[in-house]
């Protein structure tokens, strides 16, 4: 857990040292960051999703995912709980904003097969290297995405504790279930919806990744289903 909680610290001082960079920007400047790093995540999202081996599991997966989230409305809820938590703190503030920031640096800092890998490495083996590597990378985007984005990125350091924590405290129970295909095919699912968000922060587009994202956990039991019929 101590390559977890380094993680969770490098997260927390980079929205820092971002919040503190985020006061001297002029919004001309933040928003062109924005969209900069709207171009990048597009980047990532592609390099990502174009891993993927079997487009129908995609398809499928997808098409599931999102009935899922539209059907019980995961982005109105998300929102809406958001809202409430302002209203009882900054009644001024934009919880569009903050939602964005917090399920766009959620997902660019763990989705990949690296946060999935350096866990299970972390838990079977002690073996911490890749999770102290993700660290330093999570803090050098951390800054970015909060001085672009602002204080919603903090969220992104609780959910790494608790989603990389859970996969270290399991590591024993989860590998036999997160096999390679598995982590490739959640890994491919996740960039398509970082590439979502990249054409959002462009404006090109006006998803609601939010309801995608019962996606994650559709694509391996698709995959697995394929593999008991033989496709």
């Amino acid at each position: 857990m101590y390559a977890v909680i380094v993680n969770t610290l490098a997260i927390t001082i980079a929205v820092f040292i971002g919040l503190l960079i985020r006061k001297g920007l002029p919004e001309h400047i933040s928003s062109n960051i924005i969209k900069a790093l709207g171009l990048c995540t597009v980047i990532i999202g592609v390099q990502g999703a174009i891993k993927e081996d079997n487009i129908l599991v995609m398809i499928i997966s997808v098409v599931i995912g999102l009935t899922i989230g539209e059907v019980i409305d995961a982005d109105g809820h998300v929102n809406r709980f958001t809202d409430r938590l302002l209203k009882k703190g900054s009644p001024k503030a934009n919880s569009s904003k903050l939602t964005e920031a917090f399920i766009t640096s959620c997902l660019i800092m763990n989705v990949g097969a690296m946060v999935i890998v350096g866990s299970l490495d972390a838990g079977l083996r002690a073996d911490y290297t890749m999770l102290y590597t993700k660290s330093l990378l999570d803090f050098i985007s951390g800054i970015m995405m909060t001085a672009a984005m602002g204080i919603g990125v903090l969220g992104s350091a609780v959910f790494t504790l608790f989603f990389q924590g859970s996969i270290v405290l399991l590591a024993e129970y989860l590998a036999p279930f997160l096999s390679e295909a598995v982590i490739n095919e959640m890994s491919c699912n996740g960039c398509l919806l970082i590439l979502a968000i990249g054409l959002n922060m462009l404006g090109l587009t006006k998803f609601k990744v939010i309801n995608y994202l019962p996606t994650l956990v559709v694509a391996p039991i698709v995959l697995m289903l394929f593999g008991y019929l033989g496709f």
